[in-house]
C-alpha cells in the first residue's frame, strides 16, 4: 500500500465528510441514502472525470471497493461528529472541503502527468479534480458552485499546481513537494475567505 494510495483513501474521506455535511448544512432531516449520494458525488465526481478524460479505465472507485467503504464510513462519521465538530471549528464544512482541494489538485496533476499528459494540461486536470465534485454536490443542494462565486476557490488551486510542476522541474524531494504544495493551496484559500479575497470583476 503506497503513500499515493494511502492520501488518494484520505482525500476521498475528507470530501466524503464534505460532502455529507454540505448536505446537513443544507436541510436537517436528510435521509441516510441522500447523505452517502451527496458524499459519493463530492469525493469520486472530479476524479472521475480526470480518468475519462485522459482514458484511466477502470475509473478508480470502480475497480476498488476500498473507495466506496472509505465513502460510506466517512459519511457515518461526519454525521455523528457533526456537533462536536462546530464545538472545536467554527466552519467544518469549509475546513475540510479545503483540505479536500488541496489534496485531491495535486493528486489530480501527479496522476494527470503519470498518463503523459503535457503539464499545462496536467495543471488543469488536477483543478477539475479537485473542484468538480463540489461543483456536483453545490448543484444537488441547489446552491450556485463556489467555483463561479468571485471568492477565490479556483485560484488557491492554480497556485499550488503550478509550484508543484515548477519544483518538479527543479527537482526538489517529492514527498516535500507534495506537501508544501497542499499546504500553500489550503492555506491561501483560507486566508482567502478570512480575508474576503476575491479576484477583480470585469466589467462588460
Amino acid at each position: 500500500m503506497n503513500v499515493i494510495y494511502v492520501t488518494d483513501l484520505i482525500g476521498t474521506g475528507v470530501f466524503a465528510i464534505s460532502g455529507t455535511l454540505a448536505a446537513l448544512h443544507k436541510k436537517k432531516d436528510h435521509d441516510i441514502l441522500t447523505l452517502f449520494i451527496f458524499a459519493f458525488v463530492t469525493a469520486v465526481g472530479g476524479g472521475t472525470l480526470r480518468d475519462v478524460i485522459i482514458h484511466a479505465y477502470p475509473v478508480t472507485w470502480i475497480s476498488d471497493a476500498n473507495y466506496l467503504i472509505v465513502i460510506l464510513a466517512s459519511a457515518l462519521i461526519a454525521i455523528v461528529c457533526r456537533r462536536w465538530w462546530l464545538g472545536i471549528l467554527q466552519r467544518p464544512l469549509l475546513v475540510f472541503d479545503t483540505l479536500g482541494i488541496g489534496i485531491f489538485t495535486i493528486l489530480g496533476l501527479e496522476k494527470a502527468l503519470h498518463a503523459g499528459v503535457n503539464p499545462w494540461a496536467a495543471v488543469l486536470l488536477g483543478i477539475v479534480s479537485a473542484l468538480f465534485g463540489g461543483v456536483i454536490r453545490d448543484t444537488l443542494a441547489n446552491e450556485v458552485p463556489l467555483v463561479f462565486e468571485r471568492q477565490l476557490y479556483a485560484t488557491p488551486c492554480l497556485t499550488g499546481a503550478l509550484l508543484y510542476v515548477l519544483a518538479l522541474r527543479l527537482q526538489i524531494d517529492p514527498t516535500v513537494t507534495f506537501l508544501v504544495s497542499v499546504g500553500v493551496i489550503t492555506g491561501f484559500r483560507l486566508l482567502a475567505v478570512k480575508k474576503s479575497w476575491s479576484l477583480p470583476p470585469i466589467r462588460v
